[in-house]
């Protein structure tokens, strides 16, 4: 699986986060009480023990080596082994060239599937199947534009039939396929940057749905993919609307690779705007 590495956090940071019970610091470091020998993640339940009775270490095994045990309340040895099966399976999202299945991601990093979803969710934001939808639809505009026709953009990108694909664009790129391909031809956009705890986000929308969703962008970067396009900014509505909801949206799990918890909160921002899940 993906290796993970914790990055490590000063003690006063880690003594915070340990004190508030805050589930965004598990696997991040681990907390070990020298008084009962026994080690937690920081989001334990259990009464806090004094602060000169803790030691923060970086890993279940640090703590094992240093003869500590788990403990048997917040089971501190599960929370690497879930965040590596996720990533495992983001990682085999990527290299599948059609949306695998819940059962079969599940059986590969070997999770029940209904167990298996839940934690992919929890982490991500997003279901594994709404990641694999999010990737789809970056593919397919990418092979919109490099494919010679329609049809071979839509079996490059992953689709099985022309119906989903037809109308995943009129949701997920806000126009047509050909229209696409004509750099917007016909297409009126709007187009908004707010700012989120991970970055700046261009939104781009039209009558259809979104024309594109990216960290980092600016207008002259969507006129660059949409050259043919009539863009303009958003009111001011729709602007505080999409700021609301950016501002709303679960940031994925920190400690996954980045270009993954980008995907994922693009993805959950997009069903947000669409009314989908």
């Amino acid at each position: 699986m993906t290796d993970i590495t914790p990055q490590p956090l000063d003690e006063d940071a880690a003594w915070a986060a340990f004190d508030a019970r805050d589930r965004n610091a598990d696997g991040r470091f681990i907390v070990a009480v020298k008084t009962t020998g026994i080690y937690c993640r920081p989001s334990c339940a259990a009464r806090r023990p004094r602060r000169e009775h803790v030691r923060f270490l970086d890993s279940p095994q640090t703590a094992r080596a240093e003869g500590f045990r788990g403990c048997l309340r917040c089971l501190p040895d599960t929370v690497t082994r879930d965040r590596q099966a996720v990533a495992a399976a983001i990682a085999l999202i990527e290299a599948a060239e059609a949306p695998p299945s819940l059962e079969a991601l599940a059986a590969q990093v070997d999770y029940a599937p209904h167990h298996f979803h839940r934690l992919f969710k929890r982490a991500t934001g997003v279901t594994p199947a709404a990641y694999a939808r999010a990737r789809r639809t970056a593919r397919a505009a990418q092979a919109l534009a490099a494919e010679p026709s329609i049809t071979a953009a839509l079996y490059e990108a992953g689709y099985a039939a022309p119906s989903r694909f037809y109308a995943d664009s009129d949701q997920r790129l806000g126009m047509a396929p050909g229209q696409w391909r004509r750099g917007g031809e016909g297409v009126n956009v709007v187009w908004t940057i707010v700012g989120s705890p991970m970055g700046s986000v261009l939104v781009a929308m039209t009558e259809r749905g979104l024309a594109r969703i990216a960290f980092e962008e600016n207008e002259q970067a969507l006129v660059r993919s949409l050259p043919a396009a009539a863009i303009g900014p958003a009111d001011d509505a729709t602007r505080d609307h999409i700021a609301e909801i950016v501002a709303a949206t679960e940031v994925p799990d920190p400690l996954l690779p980045e270009p993954a918890r980008r995907i994922a909160f693009i993805e959950a921002v997009s069903q947000a705007l669409l009314g989908t899940d």
